[in-house]
């Protein structure tokens, strides 16, 4: 029994000992554990989120830039950006008074065309190329094009006419054709996205 008594107050001498002197070698294991064990974890992590950032292929991909010194007064071109199609058109003095001239209360997603397009280049329209109906492709950016009873886009899949300005007119569509964010590089280039 003295046996068992003289451990017990080695025991509590010890812990004394560990209180006076503050981390008792235990505690020094268990704070190196950890943080070995944390830095081990932020070595594995680094690896795989490194992993989910874009590659440069889509990175390239989130931009588009086009030249549109060749595009003259009521001509438009049809372009590609995220896989989906562009059109840019630049407008006639005719074609910005008629769009002008409608008044925002008869349209079914009201936008006047200084709304989409950009201060000092108001004569240029650049909308996504996707009705906004069921996706499709609407007509009227290319030559010869079926451009719809309000001489902008056609959707001959529905029936969704637009106007100059690609916004809603006639047809199932619920909006405008979307403007996708742009700007103006120079005078000649847009960079779209």
């Amino acid at each position: 029994m003295a046996t068992t008594t003289g451990n017990a107050e080695t025991a509590e001498v010890t812990a004394e000992t560990a209180g006076k002197d503050g981390v008792r070698r235990r505690d020094f294991i268990e704070i190196a554990a950890v943080s070995a064990a944390g830095v081990g974890g932020a070595v594995t992590l680094i690896p795989l989120l490194t992993q989910m950032a874009p590659s440069a292929d889509v990175l390239a991909a989130s931009t588009t830039e086009l030249d549109i010194s060749g595009l003259e007064t009521g001509q438009a071109i049809k372009a590609v950006f995220r896989e989906q199609p562009v059109f840019v058109r630049r407008l006639t003095p005719a074609e910005i008074e008629a769009a002008d001239a409608v008044p925002l209360s008869e349209l079914r997603d009201p936008a006047a065309l200084s709304d989409i397009t950009q201060v000092g280049h108001e004569d240029v329209l650049v909308v996504m190329g996707v009705c906004t109906h069921l996706g499709c492709v609407p007509l009227g950016a290319a030559e010869g094009e079926n451009k719809g009873e309000y001489g902008g886009y056609f959707c001959p899949c529905h029936g969704s006419h637009y106007d100059t300005a690609a916004r809603i007119r006639k047809g199932p569509a619920p909006t405008n054709l979307v403007v996708p964010e742009y700007q103006f590089t120079s005078d000649t280039t847009i960079l779209i996205g």
